[in-house]
């Protein structure tokens, strides 16, 4: 699997902004991103916040509680930046940066690795964090992406466009 692009990332969040995000919603979305985990036996925790506030949570075998910390740290790269800790990461890469030691953040609360992606909503932003952690940092960002896409395409969470 290849690392997007900036100009990737950014499609991806352009084209992943949601009309509405409900507790429902949350719901739906952690539990299409669970089935999915599942059908292919990936060792991975879920999480989806809306603010400070927790909406989902799934752990699945083979994760553990490191999985949850590095949500924790992918989620706050989020919540600061409003955008994909992927994305944030591979901006820092880009200018031969290096997260970790540019940012002036601390590491053991900040991770620009994949995995953690903004749920944004049309005409209010971003409002929360659905993030996924166990795998290569690539697959994580992916397994977001293509939850998000299947998530819309059924129509949850969205209008017609």
């Amino acid at each position: 699997m290849s690392a997007p692009t900036v100009a990737e990332l950014e499609a991806q969040e352009r084209d992943l902004t949601l009309p509405r995000f409900t507790y429902e919603d949350a719901w739906a979305l952690g539990t299409l991103l669970t089935d999915l985990a599942r059908e292919r036996n990936a060792p991975v925790a879920i999480d989806i916040h809306r603010g400070p506030q927790q909406l989902f949570h799934a752990a699945l075998p083979g994760s553990s509680a490191d999985n949850d910390a590095w949500i924790g740290r992918k989620r706050a790269v989020v919540a600061r930046y409003g955008e994909s800790s992927l994305l944030v990461g591979t901006r820092f890469r880009d200018k031969g940066k290096n997260f970790d030691t540019d940012s002036r953040l601390d590491p053991n609360s900040f991770a620009a690795h994949g995995g953690s992606f903004p749920v944004a909503v049309e005409g209010a932003g971003v409002i929360g964090t659905v993030t996924v952690s166990g795998l290569p940092q690539l697959e994580d960002h992916a397994m977001v992406v293509e939850a998000l896409k299947r998530f819309l395409a059924a129509g949850s969470g969205a209008t017609s466009r």
